[in-house]
């Protein structure tokens, strides 16, 4: 009897754990619709779900994700300007723009992401580039620069041609470079958008054609597109609880759903946690001029992270030395986390402990010792700082 009721317990136990294991190593299995589709976390570029993921694809007006990146990477973002009468005629979804307007680079960044204006994106191409053709060189070399291997742009716009193409995990890691642009996140976020242009420029709202932004919780962007030949083509982005995911799906008639129910897998695969003390380690900084020639630094406040902390390098960003008097508590740096190279959190440093001002013995009388004191303190400094060169 005692036999029988230990096997059944070790059966209960395996079979326990096994489900447990499962659940945090589980695959999606919900289906999705589109020709191609990548899930990724945004913050260290983790490809949680793919499908055809760097197939080769039109991807219509998601192709606006890139120009309004480097449009909104120019200076006189608010300079006001006219609109080139020819770049303005073209087909497609447009936010409006007519034959001597004046309008912004902010704007146009606007009527790119929220109506997918072709004429906001053509206008941006020559402002920016002198011709649409220049531009489109810029956007190649960014793609280039963002080792997007299976990507090649012929419109800004994203109005097809053969020769116009990306791949789901291409768009997905060109999102994620553009969301670290605080600009970009600002806008393809806004559900709507009140702008001035026009000739002269005056007031007007423009819609965000993005339902995810009403539809799912968390939703912060990114882009919509459609044509004949591409189909639907959307990429989403989400945040919740310290967690960024990407979503790319492309020729998609379930876009909407696909994408909401990535964004629930996604969610369960993947969580923030604190990083470790440990991880920083410990550190002191040199001080000039105090009781005290070190001073002990500890983290303030906390950071997170989605990777795995063991694999989290660390980056100091502290002065050579301080001035005493040094206060528990003064923030006097930070630390960065990176991961991969990449800066993927940051926490700032303060003195956990004080040291005070060295006085000298003729100081607190004034007068001429005094000031020669002074004098030793500064040169002091200027010995210390030149030594810190030769300590690095």
């Amino acid at each position: 009897m005692m036999g029988k009721r230990l096997t059944a317990f070790v059966i209960a136990f395996f079979l326990l754990f096994g489900l447990v294991g499962s659940v945090s190593a589980q695959e999606y299995t919900g289906g999705v619709s589109a020709k191609a589709a990548v899930l990724i976390e945004a913050t260290t570029g983790r490809i949680l779900y793919a499908k055809n993921a760097e197939s080769r694809l039109p991807m219509a007006s998601t192709t606006k994700v890139m120009s309004a990146l480097l449009t909104l990477e120019q200076p006189d973002l608010d300079k006001y300007f006219v609109v080139d009468p020819n770049a303005i005629k073209v087909e497609g979804s447009s936010m409006g723009l007519v034959e001597g307007d004046q309008v912004t680079l902010r704007a146009l960044a606007y009527g790119m992401l929220l109506p997918s204006g072709n004429d906001a994106a053509n206008a941006a191409a020559v402002r920016i580039g002198g011709t649409i053709e220049n531009f489109i060189g810029m956007m190649n070399d960014r793609a280039k620069l963002l080792g997007l291997e299976n990507t090649h742009f012929v419109t800004p716009s994203g109005l097809h041609d053969d020769d116009h193409y990306s791949t789901a995990k291409d768009m997905a890691m060109l999102t994620r470079a553009a969301l670290k642009n605080p600009d970009f996140l600002a806008i393809c976020s806004s559900k709507n958008a009140q702008l001035e242009f026009g000739n002269p420029p005056f007031k007007r709202w423009l819609k965000n054609s993005n339902k995810m932004l009403q539809s799912y919780d968390g939703a912060i962007g990114v882009k919509t597109g459609f044509t004949d030949e591409a189909g639907r083509c959307l990429i989403s982005a989400a945040r919740r609880d310290g967690v960024t995911l990407i979503c790319v799906t492309l020729k998609d008639p379930n876009d909407w759903q696909d994408t909401a129910n990535l964004f629930d897998y996604g969610f369960t695969q993947v969580s923030a946690k604190e990083i470790p003390k440990t991880v920083a380690g410990e550190k002191t900084v040199r001080v000039t001029g105090g009781t005290r020639k070190e001073c002990k630094v500890e983290l303030y406040g906390a950071a997170t992270t989605v990777a795995d902390p063991s694999k989290l390098t660390v980056r100091y960003h502290l002065d050579r030395f301080y001035y005493a008097p040094v206060r528990a508590g003064d923030l006097l740096g930070r630390v960065d986390y990176l991961y991969e190279g990449e800066i993927i959190a940051s926490q700032q440093l303060m003195a956990s402990e004080n040291v005070e001002r060295q006085m000298g013995p003729a100081e607190t009388e004034g007068g001429f010792s005094a000031f020669l004191q002074s004098i030793g303190r500064a040169f002091n400094a200027i010995i210390e700082f030149l030594r810190s060169f030769g300590q690095e």
